[in-house]
């Protein structure tokens, strides 16, 4: 879960000024010459890094799905699950810090949400029935990992609410923990809304100078041992663990726990979530890396890549039996991870940027003196 080139890194202003998780690349266009605009700044390649690592786990996520019977491939998909969305949501809520202070990043709530929302939603209806599926579309029940686009949308919009709360990370924590009470519907990306919402508003308090504080050698080597213990706990609870909880959208008693049961699962994922997110921060490389550009087009490999991961599925791609075990875990994640890297090219984007990237300026007023 949300444009081409998103500011990222840890250095100041820059990063929240020109853009969101899923790559929000500032488009001079939709917004009127008139609006004289802040000299831009160097990128600072950190978040750029950190959302190409983590756009690549979605997409090995979704591509192990057909094979979660096999305790290796479940192990992984856990893992992965536990932090791969909190953190995502999490670089959205940083920058999203100075969202409302620009008409051109405000426009797009439609540019880059609502339109491409709506064009893959008709997309995906239309490629289930090519498949032999019933004709089924519901824009208000997003379909898949269309989610992200809805949920997004609905945390920018509550972004002024936060900004202006003495203690708004325990009252969206309370939240969180009072919205496992209610059965949530997955219209409008509720379920997920309130799920992942401390996540979001951690991260619109955060500074950059609590992305300095990840880069100690200590903090790194914390992170590090973080990460191999998560491993080896998603290895030793993969056989009985249900998957239900790591979605961060289930209801206590859709997990059919007890009151006290469902809040200290919600609080036990949201603290293994959050230390996972801080480690990966942590052990992420801060400078410019091959992959760093690719990070700045993740919107195009989070919205496209569930094509082919469909096609895949549908045609039993991912359902030969040597994919059940070790050696098929690591033929997916890299089969996987070479398509995050080829729908974050820059001539992916040149081909789908007309449906991902609308140009609608004449949709817009222009700012009154202008």
């Amino acid at each position: 879960m949300p444009d081409g080139r998103s500011a990222a890194g840890a250095g100041g202003e820059r990063v929240g000024r020109h853009g969101v998780a899923i790559d929000e690349r500032p488009l001079a266009q939709a917004e009127p010459k008139a609006e004289a605009e802040p000299p831009k700044r160097k990128r600072d390649p950190f978040l750029d890094n950190v959302k190409f690592v983590l756009i690549a786990l979605v997409v090995v996520g979704h591509s192990l799905v057909p094979t979660l019977s096999a305790d290796s491939s479940r192990a992984l998909y856990i893992f992965i699950y536990t932090f791969h969305m909190p953190a995502f949501v999490m670089i959205s809520g940083y920058l999203s810090r100075n969202f409302w202070n620009s008409n051109a990043k405000t426009n797009k709530l439609v540019d880059t949400f609502l339109v491409p929302y709506v064009i893959v939603e008709v997309g995906y209806a239309a490629l289930r029935f090519a498949t032999g599926q019933k004709w089924s579309l519901t824009i208000i029940d997003p379909a898949w990992l269309n989610w992200y686009l809805l949920a997004l949308l609905f945390w920018r919009l509550s972004t002024p609410v936060w900004k202006r709360m003495k203690y708004p990370v325990p009252v969206a924590i309370a939240i969180y923990l009072f919205a496992g009470f209610s059965q949530i519907s997955g219209d409008f990306s509720m379920d997920r809304f309130f799920g992942l919402l401390p996540f979001f508003v951690i991260g619109l308090v955060m500074q950059p100078e609590h992305f300095e504080l990840l880069n100690r050698r200590w903090v790194k080597i914390v992170a590090a041992f973080t990460v191999l213990g998560a491993a080896a706990v998603a290895i030793y609870i993969a056989p009985r663990a249900p998957l239900d909880p790591f979605y961060f959208k289930e209801s206590y008693q859709d997990l059919d726990l007890s009151w006290y049961m469902g809040l200290g699962l919600r609080l036990g994922l949201l603290a293994c979530g959050l230390a996972m997110c801080f480690a990966v921060l942590a052990l992420v490389p801060r400078g410019e890396t091959w992959f760093s550009d690719l990070g700045t087009r993740t919107l195009y490999a989070y919205l496209l890549h569930g094509i082919p991961v469909m096609i895949a599925k549908e045609m039993g791609w991912l359902e030969f039996p040597w994919l059940f075990g070790p050696l098929g875990v690591l033929a997916i994640s890299s089969s996987a991870f070479a398509l995050a890297i080829l729908l974050c090219l820059p001539e992916t984007r040149t081909i789908f940027k007309w449906v991902l990237e609308p140009r609608l300026v004449w949709l817009y007023r222009r700012p009154s003196g202008s």
